[in-house]
């Protein structure tokens, strides 16, 4: 999670009981917020800008004056709405980059909101970080230097740990607070600190890549927010290049990819850009995450050129690694069958991405 996404697009209500005119004016709370305050006591109402009648909603919007449509949160997914009803709400701050948001859910346990974007909770995390960790590190042989960038909530390093052959894990998190957070709210993820070969830089990934030794990592994994506002840097080619440099001849990335339903433009994008920039092959996957907008997500895996790297077939399977599927907690979603599949492409999205037709043929 480096850096938040779609700032500036939130709706103007607060949870002081007042809400911004946009002139520095106070004015009477928002209806939809009264209703919460009057269906329960005042010091349990839910009152927040993406918290409204005790439900968190991904993407609705409000009309403004102009009569346009005004997000709560990240325009990537207009038209719908994914609502989780809220207990309880943990924590709302705003840090330098972002704000952060946990909630107590009814059904998912407690969610981490960033900038009114879920990016995880506690009943299906577990897709997202098993996969976006053993794709790349199960196709290689023997990792033994790895970088997550973003990741602040843990959940990436508590799986990479697993591998006992890797030595050395950096990762580089933009948003302290995320991490204090989690360690809080999410000790399931945040053990991934504790581990003793994880060496935290709080700071910004791509000054970090660029001071990086050339060839250092055998894997890069970049676990980060959505493509909108400051985070848009992190899915363009010179940030590709910095990664490409820090990789040893046959390294690979793995790189959050967006959802096949609502993004295939931009997964075009990515893999253009990739297959310019790594030599080796790249490979577009995906998993059901169903908190996630669509309820998947996706996942570009790319190998710099040198020994050919294999994504489909893991060389390193999980199940050989000793220890590995019980490390601090037994594997929930992550197997070598999960692994293939998750290189199986409906036929739209071939269609769509013309790039994935000539993928397929690696």
């Amino acid at each position: 999670m480096e850096d938040g996404a779609g700032r500036g697009l939130e709706c103007p209500k607060t949870m002081d009981g007042k809400a911004s005119n946009g002139n520095g004016l106070e004015k009477e709370i928002p209806s939809c917020c009264l209703k919460a305050k009057a269906s329960i006591p005042e010091s349990e109402a839910k009152c927040h800008s993406t918290v409204v009648s005790g439900w968190f909603s991904a993407s609705q919007t409000c009309s403004g004056k102009s009569g346009k449509a005004v997000y709560f949160n990240n325009p990537m997914w207009p038209g719908e709405a994914h609502s989780i009803k809220v207990e309880k709400i943990l924590y709302k701050e705003k840090s330098e980059y972002q704000e952060v948001l946990v909630f107590e859910s009814s059904m998912y346990g407690n969610v981490l909101v960033l900038d009114g974007i879920v990016q995880l909770t506690e009943r299906d995390e577990c897709a997202y970080q098993e996969m976006i960790a053993h794709l790349p590190l199960c196709s290689i042989h023997s990792p033994k230097n790895v970088l997550v960038v973003g990741g602040g909530d843990g959940g990436v390093l508590r799986e990479v740990a697993r591998h006992s052959s890797v030595e050395h894990i950096d990762i580089c998190e933009i948003d302290k607070m995320v991490i204090d957070v989690s360690r809080k709210f999410f000790p399931q993820l945040a053990v991934g600190f504790e581990d003793s070969r994880v060496h935290l830089h709080v700071g910004d990934a791509v000054d970090f890549l660029k001071s990086a030794p050339e060839g250092k990592y055998d894997a890069i994994i970049v676990d980060s927010s959505d493509p909108v506002g400051p985070a848009q840097e992190l899915v363009e080619k010179p940030f590709f290049d910095t990664i490409a440099r820090a990789l040893r001849p046959g390294g690979v990335l793995c790189n959050m990819a967006e959802s096949m339903w609502l993004h295939t433009h931009l997964i075009q994008d990515m893999i253009s850009i990739c297959r310019e920039t790594f030599k080796g092959s790249v490979r577009y996957a995906w998993a059901s995450v169903p908190t996630y907008p669509s309820g998947m997500i996706g996942f570009i895996l790319c190998a710099t050129e040198g020994p050919p790297v294999d994504f489909v077939n893991p060389i390193n399977p999980i199940e050989k690694l000793e220890g590995a599927n019980e490390h601090k907690r037994e594997l929930q979603f992550y197997n070598s069958e999960m692994h293939s599949a998750a290189f199986a492409l409906p036929a739209f999205l071939k269609r769509e991405v013309s790039l994935l037709r000539d993928l397929s043929l690696q």
